[in-house]
């Protein structure tokens, strides 16, 4: 599976929760691909969702999103979020553009919890560098 998501805000939101923390660039492809994941894997029950509903269009509720934000707000680009939601789910769905903005704030929440976490590893580690390693560590733990 190619990683849809760049890495540039990924690391942005990595840096975010880091504080005074560097980032490395595996740190960035790690989560960027864990996040791309997490989409492919959310829109797919989301379509299941909208099947059920006996809609061929994807909305933020079907994401559990009853209130959409801003998109100006967000970190992670909307475009490439709409390539993910699409990689596991059929060609018939659409994807209304709330829901893109919807599934683009329900993965920067996830990245941002997953960052915060790896930045506690990486200072529990006694290392300036938030690393792959903490991002794989994260999951190791906690979705093990």
């Amino acid at each position: 599976m190619t990683v849809e998501l760049p890495f540039a805000p990924v690391d942005d939101v990595i840096r975010r929760n880091a504080g005074d923390l560097r980032v490395s660039a595996g740190a960035a492809e790690e989560l960027a691909g864990r996040v791309q994941r997490h989409g492919a894997s959310l829109a797919a029950d989301a379509a299941e969702r909208a099947a059920a509903d006996g809609r061929k269009t994807l909305m933020p509720g079907d994401f559990g999103v009853e209130q959409v934000v801003d998109r100006s707000s967000l970190t992670l680009p909307i475009a490439p979020v709409d390539r993910i939601a699409r990689l596991d789910i059929d060609d018939s769905y659409r994807v209304s553009m709330d829901a893109r903005v919807a599934l683009a704030d329900v993965l920067e929440d996830y990245a941002d919890n997953v960052a915060r976490a790896a930045a506690l590893l990486a200072r529990h580690a006694d290392r300036r560098t938030v690393q792959a390693d903490d991002i794989e560590t994260y999951f190791a733990l906690f979705e093990g």
